[in-house]
């Protein structure tokens, strides 16, 4: 199939493209990588009467490492985070979950920013994201605004974004001291989309207690889901009392809204998603003892 007919916008800056969705509004869409608008569109599984490409757009293509925040531009390419060295210890989740995004092709032309703003519950963007409460700035023609990541995923494909505003970058704050970090995922095939998957880190303190923790699910809910109740029963303690199939299945079960569809029923994305975050969890217990 091919789109609906449509209006090509190419803006030069970012100005240029915020008066662009201003005079629009609901009637234009963002076009990033294209990566996964543009087979939506050529399904008419969506339909703007304008597109809005800033992939030419001056200074949103960008990687800002600095000693305590990494700012992360919206028109970054995939293949750009997964190859940059800085950025690999500085936030090594974000390097290690972009292999899992499609194959080299989609790498080369997605961007970092279309997959957070795209918002597909599947992304694992948009779950590292959530996981290491990352900072979201918004602009439009009225104002500027940021959004920590916890706010930011509202539902299918959908954000706190308004219609004239655009994601210019995202901040995350570095870890420090003893970490460890991994990503686990099943899909069908390598590059297809996750059935369930999870993100996690640990930063242990004196005497091996666990001092932070992160753990956020994708693939099995409209939204990435964040493991609070986990995060709350390992703070604080010693590392080999957090036993990672209980983590898990106490995961799995702050999932209230799990999808059910042609990958597998909602029962079988719950015990897949438990066995995730175990792995996920012993992965990233593991790096952080040996840190």
């Amino acid at each position: 199939m091919k789109p609906a007919a449509f209006s090509y916008h190419s803006p030069a800056s970012v100005d240029e493209a915020l008066d662009v969705l201003a005079e629009l509004g609901d009637d234009a869409k963002v076009l990033a990588g294209g990566q996964s608008l543009v087979p939506m569109l050529s399904m008419r599984l969506a339909v703007f009467a304008h597109l809005v490409d800033i992939g030419r757009v001056a200074g949103l293509s960008s990687l800002d490492v600095g000693d305590q925040h990494v700012t992360v531009g919206a028109t970054t390419a995939d293949s750009l985070i997964e190859r940059d060295a800085e950025l690999a210890v500085a936030v090594p989740l974000l390097v290690r979950v972009t292999p899992y995004i499609g194959h080299p092709a989609i790498r080369n032309r997605g961007t970092f920013g279309g997959s957070i703003a795209h918002a597909d519950p599947a992304g694992e963007y948009p779950a590292v994201a959530v996981a290491l409460d990352g900072v979201m700035r918004l602009r439009s023609t009225r104002a500027e605004r940021t959004v920590g990541a916890a706010d930011f995923f509202t539902g299918l494909w959908s954000t706190v974004m308004e219609p004239d505003e655009l994601l210019v970058d995202v901040t995350f704050s570095r870890w420090k001291g003893r970490c460890g970090f991994s990503v686990q995922e099943h899909a069908r095939r390598h590059g297809d989309f996750a059935i369930a998957g999870a993100v996690a880190g640990v930063a242990l303190g004196a005497e091996d207690r666990v001092e932070r923790a992160a753990v956020v699910m994708f693939g099995m809910s409209s939204t990435p889901v964040r493991a609070c109740q986990l995060e709350a029963d390992v703070t604080g303690r010693p590392a080999g009392e957090c036993d990672p199939e209980h983590l898990g299945a106490l995961a799995a079960s702050e999932v209230h809204d799990v999808v059910s569809d042609m990958s597998g029923s909602g029962a079988y994305r719950l015990r897949v998603g438990a066995a995730m975050v175990a792995r996920a969890w012993a992965a990233a217990m593991e790096e952080a003892m040996s840190a």
